[in-house]
């Protein structure tokens, strides 16, 4: 039997690697290894996680720096390189992310992704062909200014004085000055969502609340991000599936690093040849740390599942916790690997324990 696994991240407990791995030590640990091999296959779509699963899968180079995070205080980040150091994977979650902020000291006005932006330019600095740009998890709303900002773009008010303070300075720029030198390498921005930057369903409505932004507070916010597109007459890039992705990075992708915009786990799944892993395997293991609707929405796990679905494989899909019911269609055998006697922290705590655990009763059943 040939054995797929390709877990996404258990967030806060396990990285997408180290998922997959425990599923692999239980299984190992019930079933005679001449029965049976074991492919690993770390997953990711678009959002925070992309990094690293697609280094680990890769075998590539991890490279640490420190930048600033989201409001401005320094914190350790970094980037993959892959495909023997010509591409570069980022995930602006690593710099710009609220799981690099405390909850209570989030500040929208003055969030930005400043850090993403020195990421970027450090990659550009190992002389890579192209940069694979992740860009869920933020904790910003400022639409790339930041990033902009920390690539060399100036922005100027009226008396010609430099702004650097975004989004809360949005509404005062009255000139953007594009940087000088060599050109970006090619870049791709992996984006799981289609938002656009405006309107009910942009960024600010959309997201904004969970960043932080009062409801009392969306018009300021939607009057700053509509200023900077028609300063840069960019109503149709503004309009695009994606430009709200990551409070407006897709469309500062766009307008300031010239990326692409394409489906993240599509991304992933080109890069690390699933399509073919799923093909050649007997059973396909798949998993994530809360299973639900939303993993409906181009979630790695139900891309996986899909997959297998096309090539009529048998499918398990293990999580911390499912929140709905009848997923089973579209995941198959659903395991659900917390104690219901312990609180969600613990059970957090306990991921990997319990994920080995319950990937060893699954193991010891396929003797059955």
């Amino acid at each position: 039997m040939k054995i797929l696994i390709a877990c996404d991240k258990f967030k806060g407990s396990l990285t997408a690697g180290e998922a997959c791995a425990a599923v692999r030590d239980g299984i190992v640990s019930a079933l005679p290894e001449k029965n049976f091999s074991i492919q690993l296959l770390p997953i990711a779509d678009g959002g925070d996680g992309i990094a690293r699963s697609l280094t680990e899968a890769q075998s590539g180079e991890w490279i640490s720096l420190a930048v600033l995070n989201a409001l401005g205080s320094p914190v350790e980040a970094g980037f993959g390189l892959i495909d023997q150091g010509r591409t570069a994977v980022i995930e602006m979650a690593e710099a710009s992310g609220l799981a690099q902020l405390e909850a209570t000291r989030l500040e929208p006005r003055v969030a930005n992704t400043f850090g993403t932006g020195q990421l970027i330019r450090a990659a550009t600095g190992k002389g890579v062909d192209k940069i694979i740009l992740g860009i869920g998890g933020s904790a910003t709303n400022d639409a790339g200014t930041g990033m902009a900002l920390a690539l060399g773009w100036k922005f100027r008010d009226e008396s010609g004085e430099e702004l650097a303070s975004f989004p809360a300075d949005l509404p005062k720029v009255r000139e953007v000055i594009p940087p000088e030198g060599p050109p970006l390498p090619e870049i791709i921005v992996a984006c799981d969502v289609v938002n656009p930057l405006l309107g009910p369903d942009g960024c600010t409505r959309t997201y904004g609340p969970q960043k932080g932004i009062e409801e009392t507070d969306f018009a300021f916010y939607e009057a700053g991000l509509s200023h900077l597109v028609s300063l840069l007459g960019a109503e149709d890039i503004a309009r695009s599936p994606g430009a709200g992705a990551a409070g407006g990075l897709g469309f500062g992708g766009i307008v300031f690093l010239n990326a692409t915009l394409t489906p993240g786990f599509e991304l992933v799944s080109e890069i690390l040849g699933l399509e073919k892993a799923v093909s050649d395997a007997d059973l396909i293991i798949t998993g994530e740390g809360r299973l639900d609707r939303q993993s409906l929405e181009g979630k790695a796990p139900f891309g996986v599942a899909r997959l297998a679905r096309e090539k009529g494989k048998p499918l398990v899909t293990f999580c911390g916790i499912t929140g709905d019911e009848g997923l089973e269609e579209f995941f198959g055998r659903i395991i659900e690997i917390r104690d219901p006697a312990l609180s969600i922290g613990e059970n957090i705590a306990r991921g990997k324990a319990h994920l080995t655990a319950a990937a060893k009763t699954f193991g010891e059943s396929l003797l059955r």
